[in-house]
C-alpha cells in the first residue's frame, strides 16, 4: 500500500477514536454550536461560490454534465466490479444496510394551497418500505464510518405517470442525516469519486489548491456515532419540483427526542441492533416536511453544499411516517433490500428531481442498480406492500 491510502487510513482511525467519546459531549455540542457554526461556514462557501440562479426554480445546464455523469457511473462501476468479484456486490453508495422496514405514510389534509401537488394533493396514506444504510463505499464498523446515515423511503400505490418506467406505483424519496452533500456539483463529485478509486477519499477534502474544506466542514458538524437511524434528523439536500414553477426540500425528523444509549465500545453493527431493540419494544414516528424555495440566489437549486435557510422559509409539515414495531433481521428480509432499487427519478412529474447532482443520479442509479443486480443474479423488483418475511408482524 502506497503512503497516499496509509496516511487517510492512519486519518480515519484518529475519527474513530473521538467516536469512542462523541456520545459524551456532542448532544450538547450540537445544541449549543452546530447551527450557529453551520451558519458561518455557509456564509463562507456562498462568498466563495455565489449563485447564478436569478428566477425561481431555475436550473442551469452545465456544458459536460452528462459526460461527468458517465464518467462517476464509469469510476462506481469499476469500483464495484473490483470491490465485489466473486461475492455479493453491494451499493457503491448508500453501502451499508442497517435495515429495510415496513411503514406508512400519511399525507395530512391540511396543507398549503401551494404544495398540493403529486402525492400531497390529497389526504392519504401510503404504504411504505424504508431503508436505512451507511454512506460507503465500503461497510467498516459502524464506528469508524462516516457518521452519515441515509434513509430512502419508497412510498407505494402512487397511482400517475412516473417519469421513468421500471416501477409503476412508487415513489421514493432520499435524504441523509446532513443539510448539504459532501459534493456541490457532478463536477466535483468525479474528483471525489477519483480519490476513492485511489484509497484516499480524505485527500479530495484536504488537497492543498483544490480545497474543499468547508464542505468537510459542514459534513463533520452533522457526522457523528449516531444511537440509532431511528433516532436523527433527515434532509434530501437537493431540490425537487412540487408543482410546475416550484421547488422544495424535504425533511424527515423523528417525533421522539429520545436517544439510545451508546456503550463505550459498540459493536461492528450498532446501527442495525439499536434499530432493531427499538422496533422489538415499541413503533417508531417520523413528521415529514417540505421547504419552499423562496430566494433564488440564498436557495440554489444547482449547488448541493448549500443549505436553505430556514429564516428565509421554514419547513412546513405534510405528513406522518409511522415504521410499526417489527423484526426485519432475517436473511430473507435482507435480500429483499438488496433486490429493492431506490431512484429519485422513481418520481410523478410533479416531483421531478432538479439540479445537476439529481439529473446525474438518473443515469448513475439506474446503471449502478443494474450491475449490481447483475452481479448478484437477483431481479429488480417493485415492492406492492404485500411481501412478508419470516418473523413479520405486518
Amino acid at each position: 500500500m502506497s503512503i497516499g491510502p496509509r496516511l487517510n487510513d492512519a486519518l480515519l482511525k484518529l475519527l474513530s477514536l473521538e467516536r469512542r467519546v462523541d456520545p459524551y459531549f456532542r448532544d450538547t455540542f450540537d445544541s449549543l454550536f452546530q447551527r450557529p457554526l453551520a451558519t458561518c461556514v455557509q456564509f463562507l462557501i456562498r462568498r466563495f461560490h455565489p449563485s447564478q440562479e436569478t428566477r425561481l426554480c431555475e436550473e442551469i445546464h452545465f456544458p459536460g454534465e452528462e459526460q461527468a455523469a458517465e464518467s462517476i457511473t464509469s469510476q462506481m462501476s469499476q469500483f464495484t466490479l473490483r470491490q465485489y468479484s466473486g461475492r455479493i456486490a453491494e451499493r457503491a453508495g448508500n453501502t451499508k444496510t442497517y435495515g429495510v422496514v415496513r411503514a406508512t405514510c400519511e399525507i395530512f389534509s391540511d396543507i398549503p394551497v401551494q404544495i398540493r401537488h403529486g402525492i400531497f394533493a390529497q389526504a392519504h396514506v401510503y404504504p411504505a418500505w424504508i431503508r436505512f444504510s451507511g454512506p460507503g463505499p465500503l461497510s467498516p464498523p459502524d464506528a469508524e464510518d462516516s457518521g452519515i446515515i441515509s434513509m430512502s423511503i419508497k412510498l407505494m400505490g402512487v397511482q400517475g405517470q412516473k417519469l421513468i418506467d421500471d416501477e409503476r406505483f412508487t415513489q421514493d424519496l432520499i435524504m441523509i442525516n446532513s443539510p448539504t452533500f459532501s459534493t456541490p456539483n457532478v463536477f466535483q463529485n468525479i474528483k471525489l469519486q477519483q480519490q476513492i478509486g485511489a484509497g484516499t477519499p480524505l485527500f479530495y477534502f484536504l488537497k492543498p489548491g483544490a480545497s474543499h474544506l468547508l464542505d468537510l466542514v459542514m459534513q463533520a458538524l452533522y457526522a457523528r456515532m449516531n444511537s440509532s437511524p431511528l433516532e436523527t434528523r433527515y434532509w434530501s439536500c437537493v431540490p425537487y419540483l412540487c408543482g410546475e414553477g416550484q421547488a422544495i426540500k424535504y425533511s424527515v425528523r423523528p417525533c421522539s427526542a429520545t436517544k439510545t444509549k451508546i456503550p463505550w465500545k459498540p459493536p461492528d453493527d450498532w446501527l442495525r441492533q439499536s434499530m432493531s431493540n427499538y422496533l422489538a419494544r415499541k413503533d417508531a414516528t417520523f413528521d415529514l416536511f417540505v421547504q419552499l424555495q423562496t430566494d433564488p440566489q440564498r436557495m440554489p437549486l444547482e449547488n448541493a453544499a448549500i443549505d436553505w435557510p430556514e429564516h428565509l422559509s421554514p419547513f412546513v409539515p405534510v405528513g406522518r411516517i409511522t415504521i410499526p414495531a417489527q423484526s426485519f433481521t432475517s436473511p430473507e428480509q435482507s435480500r429483499f433490500a438488496r433486490e429493492l432499487s431506490f431512484n429519485p427519478w422513481h418520481a410523478l412529474p410533479d416531483h421531478r428531481p432538479l439540479g445537476n447532482q439529481n439529473r446525474a443520479r438518473l443515469l448513475i442509479y439506474t446503471q449502478l442498480a443494474r450491475l449490481r443486480q447483475s452481479m448478484n443474479r437477483e431481479p429488480h423488483i417493485e415492492p406492492d406492500g404485500s411481501e412478508r418475511f419470516p418473523g413479520d408482524q405486518g
